[in-house]
This record gives structure tokens, sequence and C-alpha cells, in this order.
């Protein structure tokens, strides 16, 4: 997510502090590596979570799910691939989504990947 973009910037921290009131500890926010960016990672319970975060004005055209495609995936997938690597991370993982469309609050899918 493009952090100079205020809407963005704002969605991040919106869901940032969603999930904080769902007992998420936070490990790293804006994480780049060369195969793209995770915009949080926090540890829930005992698992270490990849999060991308959308936001999107209305649900229309699919809303902010629909903007998660095969190659946001497959790029999300391998970057997490590489901090896993990288810290040697052994603890439970997965690839979640926090979306968030206007004024709305945000929901929270967990395992994208599958």
């Amino acid at each position: 997510m493009r952090l100079n973009h205020p809407q963005g910037a704002a969605a991040e921290e919106t869901a940032w502090r969603f999930l904080q009131q769902q007992g998420c500890r936070l490990r790293v926010r804006n994480w780049h590596c060369p195969f793209g960016e995770i915009d949080l990672i926090v540890e829930h319970q005992a698992t270490l979570v990849f999060v991308e975060v959308r936001y999107r004005q209305s649900q229309a055209y699919g809303g902010a799910a629909h903007s998660i495609g095969v190659t946001k995936l497959g790029r999300l997938q391998r970057s997490a691939e590489y901090y896993i690597q990288q810290h040697r991370i052994t603890q439970p993982c997965r690839i979640d989504a926090v979306l968030i469309h206007g004024r709305q609050a945000p929901e929270w899918l967990t395992n994208i990947t599958g």
C-alpha cells in the first residue's frame, strides 16, 4: 500500500488498530523485500500473520477483496516465504487480509492463500 497516499496510510492505521483490539502484537510494519511489500506482520496467539490491507471507497466492482488478484497473492506468498527464511521462523504462519470499505468496520479474512 502506498503510504504517501493519505487514504492508504489511514486504512493501514485503521487495520492495525483493529488487529490490536483482536489481540495481535505488531512485529513489523511495511516490510519490503525483493518480491514486494507486506503491510503488517503481527503475532496472533501463537501464529505469525502476514497481513495485506486493502481499502476501497465502496464495494462496487467487487470491493477490496476483489482487488487481491492472483499476481498479488503470489507476491504475498513469496514475500512471506522470504521473511520466514530470513528470520528462521519456526512457528505457524498464515497470510490474512484486512478489508476496509469506506467508513465500515474492517473485515478480517484469515488464511487467504488456503
